[in-house]
């Protein structure tokens, strides 16, 4: 399971004035979501025995603690956030859960959901317990309690019950032959929860258009003489060899560009897209650093395609059968390296959504979780229409260092969210 829990920020809206009202219709909407959901309403256990010796973690979903509802005020504009070149400081305190770890779900909600009026806006932090589910299942979630929030609207009165088209498929996938209750080789937590301190980062989106992302892919195939080559392949391969380059690494030091993947669609017979839990995998493209830089985009962009390509039913299971004859907990500091680009959330998702009364969505950000140097996460952009944003986290130097690239600097647009 990945280790740190997960934080995003849903929406920033421009908006109408907030009322006790709206808060009222935020958290009954959204304790109807829960009603499908019920695992984020619960909390973890640990069960302990000696004889045999096991150690084993699961949600206990019969806990009413349910989650957990906060509502903030913050003197500042929707402008003061987006507009600085950096993502603001004051972003992170947007967010419950700060600093959170998974394990902490014993005793802290799993879903936390922060509401902080701004003098112009409203932004939605929404924090979930990573052990819980993956980007498809927290957006899934998401985009029913948005859509229950719809129904709402044109509703007279409260409602008790709202029809979703997404229903979340509760039953565990397991290999065969594996038990629903896997054993951990520990004997207590202290063996295996380590609290990651992010080093000093610079963190700040980059947008690229449609047209941009499309010269990149038509670039990528005709110098690797192909058609193959889709166009998140190719962006993610300019920026491996653009931040490779802004970190003047030895030439025999060894990089790569690891992407999640998620591995829904790749098993045999898939799974349901609405599949409620993990089901995320890494796939990795690697080169020493002085043949990234000798050979061209193409290049890079095939050695992409292929680490997609190749993960398939075989090699998950694979993957997952090695991890089950010797679990760990993955920990950020040992298991992402600074020498690597990390390709984290994914276009795909439908992080925007409809209007909702007079409110629209116009950013989506991230809490401190899971920041770490060469952390580059995707949204689609806010114009749609295939464009893409990319927040990334780089050490001070090699964020510089990126921002003087002609190369990379000609693929991003300029877009203004506010517009």
């Amino acid at each position: 399971m990945a280790y740190y829990s997960r934080s995003w920020l849903r929406l920033l809206m421009t908006k109408i004035s907030l009322g006790k009202n709206l808060l009222e219709i935020l958290k009954h909407t959204l304790s109807l979501a829960l009603f499908h959901f019920y695992p984020l309403a619960g909390r973890l256990v640990t069960q302990k025995t000696k004889d045999p010796s096991s150690y084993t973690i699961f949600v206990d979903c019969n806990n009413n603690c349910g989650a957990r509802f906060i509502h903030a005020t913050l003197d500042m504009t929707v402008s003061d956030i987006l507009s600085p070149v950096d993502v603001p400081p004051i972003v992170q305190s947007f967010f419950d859960h700060h600093k959170a770890a998974n394990h902490d779900g014993h005793t802290m909600p799993l879903l936390s959901v922060k509401v902080t009026e701004l003098v112009d806006g409203l932004f939605i932090g929404v924090s979930m317990n990573h052990a819980i589910g993956d980007g498809a299942s927290f957006f899934n979630f998401i985009n029913t309690w948005f859509e229950i929030l719809h129904a709402q609207a044109q509703a007279k009165g409260p409602l008790r019950d709202a029809p979703i088209s997404r229903h979340p498929i509760h039953n565990r996938w397991f290999p065969d032959g594996c038990s629903p209750l896997i054993n951990l080789p520990f004997k207590h937590e202290d063996e295996f929860i380590k609290r990651f301190e992010a080093p000093k980062l610079r963190e700040r989106f980059f947008h690229f258009s449609a047209e941009s992302i499309a010269k990149l892919k038509a670039r990528a195939n005709s110098e690797s003489k192909t058609t193959e080559i889709t166009s998140f392949q190719s962006l993610a391969a300019h920026v491996w060899r653009c931040i490779t380059r802004a970190r003047h690494l030895p030439r025999d030091q060894r990089t790569s560009c690891k992407l999640a993947i998620d591995n829904r669609s790749r098993m045999e017979p898939p799974l349901p897209k609405e599949y409620f839990g993990n089901a995320i995998g890494v796939v990795s493209a690697g080169s020493a650093v002085g043949e990234l830089a000798e050979h061209d985009l193409g290049w890079a962009a095939w050695k992409v395609h292929l680490a997609v390509a190749n993960h398939d039913d075989k090699v998950a299971r694979h993957m997952l059968s090695e991890w089950l004859q010797s679990p760990v907990v993955y920990q950020l500091g040992s298991h992402f390296d600074t020498c690597s680009v990390t390709m984290t959330s994914s276009p795909r998702f439908n992080a925007y959504g409809k209007p909702l009364w007079m409110w629209k969505g116009v950013a989506v950000l991230s809490g401190y979780n899971n920041k770490f140097d060469g952390n580059v996460r995707s949204y689609p952009g806010h114009e749609g229409g295939g464009s893409i944003d990319l927040e990334m986290s780089l050490s001070p130097d090699a964020m510089t260092a990126l921002e003087s690239d002609e190369d990379f600097m000609e693929a991003v647009s300029v877009a203004s969210p506010l517009h």
